[in-house]
């Protein structure tokens, strides 16, 4: 027996009412959810902020173990340079006096043999060829000191200077050759071998890798700062293993606990004294190994020293 056509008409309009508020429904879930994205948006965007506040904040505190040996870097050849100049200065009479004659002579004020007198009389107060070899001396000197003292504040400057996270096909060499370069003069006391094998181009942060090696650095010159009858060495090596970038420092420093190794990586936590150290740094350094995909592996023995590894993969592109 067929259906009157009145229940069809019930069930098409009880089957569009579930349609439209599921509809709904679906609509509603979906404003919901481009709502909550674009909170999650601001939320990573307020997160990536603050990181970089992060990282500024703990580089600001670096240069203050940096200060002393970066003005020490400058007031060495500074000084030289200043001298030079003294001496340059106290050989400008005699310059100015060379330079009178000359043009005396070539105005016809005085004849030969009156301005081979003169020389004569200007070469007995001061040896007009030392005079010469003086001059180029100096200005070699002043100008290599200053070229010394320039590449000094560049280095300074390019470490404290914030930096975007952008990453560039580059050779992860530069940034430890960087890192030793600025840390030479903190590093003085300390026999400092650097192995640099070829490696191939990735995709990093050199800044990053700058900083993660500037801290690792630091905290090995700290481990060593207690040794007395022991010459304090620093190892640094970097070679392609098993195709992997390895970074490695060790020291043959005071080395760490069980306690200290498991706690690390942990925010805050430093085995400095009290003002000293922020705690950030290690932090900061499994932060920025990991971005870069890559690993650390600590081999460290109380009294025997320290030695850290930090692998990264070949990165082509993101």
């Amino acid at each position: 027996m067929t259906p009157p056509p009145s229940n069809y008409r019930e069930a098409f309009l009880r089957e569009q009412a579930a349609r439209q508020q599921a509809e709904q429904l679906l609509a509603d879930k979906s404003r919901v959810l481009v709502a909550l994205n674009q909170e999650l948006q601001k939320k990573v965007a307020a997160l990536e902020h603050q990181h970089g506040l992060f990282v500024q904040a703990e580089k600001m505190a670096t240069l203050g173990t940096l200060c002393a040996g970066v003005a020490h870097e400058i007031n060495n050849p500074l000084a030289y340079a200043m001298s030079n100049i003294e001496s340059l200065h106290s050989s400008n009479c005699t310059v100015y006096r060379l330079l009178e004659i000359n043009q005396l002579f070539l105005e016809g004020a005085l004849s030969e043999r009156e301005l081979m007198t003169q020389l004569n009389v200007l070469s007995e107060s001061q040896s007009l060829h030392g005079l010469r070899d003086d001059i180029q001396e100096l200005l070699a000197d002043s100008s290599q000191g200053l070229r010394r003292i320039n590449q000094t504040v560049r280095n300074l400057l390019d470490f404290a200077r914030p930096k975007d996270n952008e990453k560039q096909l580059a050779d992860m060499t530069d940034a430890v050759k960087n890192a030793v370069k600025l840390l030479s003069n903190q590093l003085g006391n300390c026999e400092v071998n650097c192995d640099y094998q070829p490696l191939p181009m990735t995709w990093c942060n050199l800044a990053a890798i700058n900083q993660v090696m500037v801290n690792l650095l630091i905290n090995a010159k700290h481990a060593c700062d207690d040794l007395i009858d022991i010459q304090s060495k620093i190892m640094v090596t970097v070679a392609f293993i098993n195709q992997q970038i390895c970074i490695t420092v060790g020291d043959n420093g005071c080395g760490m606990s069980e306690h200290v190794k498991a706690h690390i990586f942990d925010p805050f936590f430093t085995t400095k004294p009290v003002g000293t150290g922020t705690g950030m740094g290690m932090t900061l350094v499994y932060a920025m190994v990991h971005d870069h995909q890559g690993v650390i592996e600590i081999d460290s023995q109380q009294g025997r020293g320290t030695q850290i590894a930090c692998h990264f993969p070949i990165l082509r592109l993101e």
